[in-house]
């Protein structure tokens, strides 16, 4: 299968390639910025937001496995409702690119859409979210509620996958990604990890162990975002679906039930797993 990733070179199209670039089933291309690190892809440094390169590098492709985005000011906890051409940037690639595997006629496309597309739910409930026994569960059947204009974008590009399903027989997989991290800190305590290492606050702080529960609830590991993706590039069942990027954690409120059933999704990894009891020294 030739599949092309924009966005390939980052923190999830990496955790892709890991797992994935070295089968015989996959021909990756990676479309970025910068360099893909991995021989076993072909690296095509390019900007996603030219929709003429995106539309050749997809020529004769199987699948898109869409991740690239302009980063934008204002994050995922910022609630305010304010334009910027960062936003329009944003809105015009994802346009290009689902467009271009339209018109390229690939057989499915994957999207990095973000739990952050529902992420009012967190906002609402936090931090007795992140108690194990806390009773909510988001699945795909949830009408959108993002919790910022990074939520809203995804929403957006989910309708645009949801468009070319119904108007155009393409296979799409929205995929609201929970929280996937480069390999140094790819483990429930990541997070909490990564800001002790830029000074933002000290270890076994209120603020360190808050950080870490909601990891726990929130992780994805990399070999599971990877097996994810394998299982929606070999599906052939599915027009249009959402998925929740996550693994298999007790104290998850994002429900993988659906993609067990629908995508065979079986997650190794499990936030609360006795192995993270040792906590990082």
């Amino acid at each position: 299968m030739d599949v092309l990733i924009t966005g390939g070179a980052g923190t999830v199209g990496t955790a892709i390639t890991d797992h994935l670039a070295d089968r015989d089933a996959y021909d990756i291309t990676s479309l970025d910025l910068e360099e893909h690190p991995d021989p076993d892809v072909e690296s095509v440094v390019a900007d996603a937001r030219d929709a003429e390169t995106v539309r050749s590098e997809l020529e004769g492709m199987d699948a898109l496995i869409h991740l690239a985005r302009v980063p934008t000011d204002g994050g995922p906890s910022d609630q305010a409702i304010a334009w910027s051409d960062a936003h329009g940037e944003n809105l015009r690639l994802h346009a290009n690119a689902i467009g271009a595997a339209v018109d390229a006629g690939v057989d499915s496309i994957v999207y990095a859409s973000s739990n952050h597309a529902v992420g009012l739910y967190e906002v609402e409930n936090a931090p007795e979210i992140y108690d194990p026994n806390f009773s909510l569960t988001v699945d795909h059947t949830v009408q959108p509620r993002p919790d910022s204009m990074y939520g809203t974008e995804k929403v957006y590009a989910e309708g645009l996958c949801r468009l070319a399903a119904d108007a155009h027989d393409v296979q799409c997989y929205a995929l609201r990604i929970c929280a996937v991290r480069d390999p140094e800190y790819d483990h429930p305590y990541g997070d909490a990890e990564r800001a002790v290492d830029n000074g933002d606050f000290e270890r076994g702080s209120d603020a360190y162990e808050t950080q870490v529960e909601r990891l726990k609830g929130m992780w994805q590991s990399r070999r599971d975002h990877a097996h994810m993706v394998d299982r929606c590039l070999r599906d052939d069942g599915v027009d249009y679906d959402v998925f929740y990027g996550v693994s298999d954690n007790d104290r998850r409120w994002f429900d993988i039930d659906h993609a067990r059933e629908v995508l065979g999704y079986e997650p190794q990894d499990n936030g609360d797993d006795e192995r993270w009891d040792s906590r990082p020294a």
